[in-house]
């Protein structure tokens, strides 16, 4: 996965990158008649910032390509999207079987494990932090576009 991001401060070898996140809505052609598209127009300004740790040298305002292995990502999203669903699933189950607590009690057991699943992969995710950063390769971008190995220190 491949996106293009502007340096916004360097500071040693850890350099902060921001990139404007999309939404799915920009390559349709219905986005003008479309409620998710329309929404989408809405939230169109949002930047993503972090830092990514490299050898390289960077100025702030250099344009560089970000490089993610589409197998992390995949990985990343399934973690984040499947396990809190799975876990919703799975408690309600084994809680409804016990026989004992009341449907709203279950319920409510239930999004409190889906909940707290997002927790727990939120403070594992930041831990994982220094291997995601392991797993960007940054790529100065050159004026026609084309991408071009920067300078080593």
């Amino acid at each position: 996965m491949k996106e293009i991001a502007e340096v916004t401060a360097v500071d040693g070898n850890r350099v902060t990158v921001t990139t404007q996140l999309k939404t799915a809505c920009s390559g349709c052609a219905q986005i003008s008649n479309c409620g998710a598209g329309i929404l989408s127009k809405l939230f169109a300004d949002r930047n993503a910032d972090f830092t990514v740790v490299t050898e390289q040298n960077f100025n702030p305002g250099d344009q560089v390509q970000l490089d993610v292995p589409e197998t992390a990502v995949t990985r990343f999203a399934l973690l984040l999207y499947g396990l809190p669903i799975l876990t919703l699933l799975l408690m309600a189950v084994l809680l409804e079987n016990t026989g004992i607590l009341s449907e709203g009690v279950v319920i409510l057991l239930s999004f409190s494990g889906f909940t707290f699943t997002f927790w727990g992969l939120k403070r594992w995710f930041r831990k994982r932090d220094i291997q995601v950063n392991a797993m960007v390769k940054l790529e100065m971008v050159a004026p026609g576009g084309s991408t071009q190995p920067p300078e080593l220190s």
